[in-house]
């Protein structure tokens, strides 16, 4: 199948569970279209019984079609900087606090917590897992992910003081655990057992502030080229090929692409927006990043569902994946409530608000291209069908149930500014 009969299709369908959704289920848009494309995954799936052929020909077209490769080498820079060039940063400054802490403490504490549980469950169901596939599973689930967050979280109505601790984690938390499972990753390829710490510190030196000083320096570039000129068509085209070139050459200088989209876009968003551009630039770029963002999403959604097709299923891997929602959930636990615990003062977050934290800490695509960057074996099965059971349960049961949550702790925002 050629690339552009692959892209008709997907963006055909994402019209149709598009409309779907919207005329008759009215669920929030990445809900819906995940769920009507798990339930399509799970009619292909079944098709099998009837008709083999057919079915090993679309399981084919699945696997040869590199989503993980998709995910985090194209889509996830137009994704960041299409989410944070909406954010407002005097709302991330006044949460600054705990969104470092959860960012970079939680995304470390919560890969170890998962990945003791994991190794411990797996070896008591008599699979005898290396203990570094249970840091891959820990690492790759652990962060809150920026796209299932921002397609979902903004429409549930929840506070803005919640909201922007939410957001912002899910945009920066993704740096280091990319880093971290790229470490990972190197290690478990080299066939060595043992976690250097000391070229550990240096790639996360390089990928996390490499990603955030090119951020600045790109944002800003972009900046004084945008003020320079008012034409809307070539500004919109300025950003394009910003988010394009920027995003291929921290991977060619081995830097965190996804922490200097983030940046990028955020510079882009706040930084003297009214110098920059114009009223009808700002419109236009705000509106075409905004459908950038929808169509990409509608896509990812729809390829993470079919995911499904790939995964080897048994009794014993399921198990082990309904166990890991239980992993997940007290390992968010234990990051939210134990620096409330510590540290009251510095994080000043209330019960409620916690609560809310941890509910909607979700994961979505950017877990799933993670395991399917794994090298073939039998531990990659198992993890295949934990993180995809952890991301249906993420975005099917917190997504819908976020926002009756926030009604019910009084954590939503005021009728009147809805």
């Amino acid at each position: 199948m050629s690339s552009y009969l692959l892209l008709v299709i997907l963006i055909s369908l994402s019209a149709t569970f598009s409309y779907i959704n919207h005329r008759f289920i009215k669920m929030p848009f990445v809900i819906g279209l995940f769920f009507l494309s798990t339930i399509l995954s799970l009619v292909v799936l079944c098709s099998k019984l009837w008709n083999v052929h057919q079915y090993s020909e679309i399981k084919n077209i699945v696997e040869h079609t590199d989503i993980s490769k998709l995910i985090l080498n194209i889509m996830l820079g137009f994704l960041l900087f299409a989410g944070s060039l909406h954010v407002k940063w005097q709302n991330i400054k006044r949460q600054l606090r705990p969104i470092t802490i959860y960012a970079f403490g939680g995304v470390i504490l919560s890969t170890f917590i998962i990945a003791v549980l994991f190794y411990i469950i797996c070896n008591l169901t008599g699979i005898h897992i290396r203990f570094i596939y249970c840091l891959l599973f820990g690492v790759l689930i652990s962060p809150t992910d920026p796209i299932a967050v921002l397609g979902i979280l903004t429409k549930a109505g929840v506070s803005e003081k919640t909201e922007s601790v939410i957001v912002g984690e899910s945009l920066f938390n993704d740096g280091i655990g990319v880093v971290i499972f790229i470490t990972l990753l190197e290690t478990l390829k080299s066939g060595s057992n043992n976690f250097d710490f000391l070229h550990f510190g240096v790639l996360f030196l390089l990928e996390a502030a490499g990603g955030i000083l090119f951020g600045f320096v790109s944002g800003y570039i972009l900046y004084l080229l945008l003020k320079s000129i008012d034409n809307y068509e070539t500004e919109v085209l300025l950003t394009i090929s910003f988010v394009m070139a920027g995003y291929m050459i921290c991977s060619y200088l081995h830097i965190s692409g996804a922490l200097a989209m983030v940046i990028m876009g955020l510079f882009v968003g706040n930084y003297k927006q009214s110098e920059a551009m114009s009223h009808i630039t700002l419109d236009y770029v705000y509106k075409f990043w905004k459908l950038i963002d929808v169509i990409l999403n509608a896509i990812l959604f729809i390829g993470i569902a079919f995911v499904l097709l790939v995964i080897d299923f048994k009794i014993k891997y399921i198990i082990i994946g309904l166990l890991s929602i239980i992993m997940v959930l007290v390992a968010r636990i234990v990051i939210v409530y134990l620096p409330k615990v510590i540290l009251p003062g510095f994080m000043k977050i209330n019960n409620n608000e916690a609560k809310l934290f941890v509910w909607g800490g979700l994961r979505g695509g950017l877990s799933i291209a993670l395991v399917l960057s794994l090298p073939d074996s039998e531990f990659r099965q198992i993890l295949m069908i934990a993180t995809y059971i952890c991301v249906v349960f993420s975005i099917l049961v917190q997504g819908l149930t976020i926002e009756k949550m926030a009604k019910r702790l009084g954590v939503n925002k005021p009728l009147n500014n809805k």
